[in-house]
Parts: structure tokens; C-alpha cells; sequence
């Protein structure tokens, strides 16, 4: 509730308003960036379901926090893994500084920083953490070419 002045009335208002679901949640958000053209898509509260839960495509999902070492040691290979997939049509490299933005599910649990996620198109519900790996390029490749539905480029046989 944020309302420009405060009595009983306006209080009122808000509590039937509740009751009949008609209230929308104030989401936390940076502004919609006005070029989202690059490698590495920059997700902010209001865009996250746009473009995380969006059902066409697989999402690579970075949640960082300006502050954070490892997420700006991170960034140089990130914006590598951005590039190395920027033709593939069904995937999406993104990033989204956590510390300024809502996450708008809470599928996407963000305890620490980096913390990244895969969202493949058909299960946006049942992200998969990348854990275990290093962080670089070929372990985050590994980890998109496991988990993509459908890369354009033939995967290499084990």
C-alpha cells in the first residue's frame, strides 16, 4: 500500500480491495533497459516474466549483486557465454542484479551471489541450479548443452 495520504476511508478501500483480489503486487524494479539487443539479456522485476518464464525459450539466468567479487569476476565469462550463443534462437543468456529487482517466483531462490539458474521452455516451474561446477566457460557450456531443449548446433557424442 502506498497510498498519497492515509485516513480510514483509504484504509478501507485497500481492505476491500484485497478481499477481492483486485490489488496488484508493487513490484521492486529497476527501468526496463530501452536496448536489450546484446549477447547477455538484462532481466529486471518488471521483464522477468517476459523473459524468464517465457514458454519459447530456454533461460540461463544469472541473479548478481553489484558488490559481489565473484559475480564481477563472473561477468568476462558470462558476457563470453552470452556471445558463444547469441545465434541460437531458443536460448536466452540473462542477467539480473538481485540486490535492485524482485524475483517473481519463488522457484528462483537467490541465497547467495551468483546464483544461476537454467529455465528450460517447457518446465519454467522446475529451474535447475547450476551447482558443483566451476564457473567458466566450459563448464557453463556443458551445463547449457545438458539441459537445452533444442540448440540448433548438434551435441558432441559422449
Amino acid at each position: 500500500m502506498e497510498p498519497e495520504e492515509f485516513d480510514t476511508d483509504v484504509l478501507r478501500q485497500f481492505v476491500l480491495a484485497f478481499k477481492k483480489g483486485k490489488l496488484k503486487p508493487i513490484v521492486k524494479s529497476q527501468p526496463v533497459p530501452k536496448n536489450n539487443k546484446g549477447p547477455v539479456k538484462v532481466v529486471v522485476g518488471k521483464t522477468f516474466e517476459t523473459i524468464v518464464m517465457d514458454p519459447k525459450n530456454d533461460v540461463l539466468i544469472e541473479f548478481y549483486a553489484p558488490w559481489c567479487g565473484h559475480c564481477k569476476k563472473l561477468e568476462p565469462v558470462y558476457a563470453e557465454l552470452g556471445k558463444k550463443y547469441k545465434n541460437e534462437k531458443n536460448l536466452v543468456i540473462a542477467k539480473m542484479d538481485a540486490t535492485a529487482n524482485d524475483v517473481m517466483s519463488d522457484r528462483y531462490k537467490v541465497e547467495g551471489f551468483p546464483t544461476i539458474y537454467f529455465a528450460p521452455r517447457d518446465k519454467k516451474n522446475n529451474p535447475i541450479k547450476f551447482e558443483g561446477g566451476d564457473r567458466d566457460l566450459e563448464h557453463l557450456s556443458k551445463f547449457i548443452e545438458e539441459h537445452a531443449t533444442k540448440l540448433s548446433r548438434t551435441k558432441e557424442e559422449l
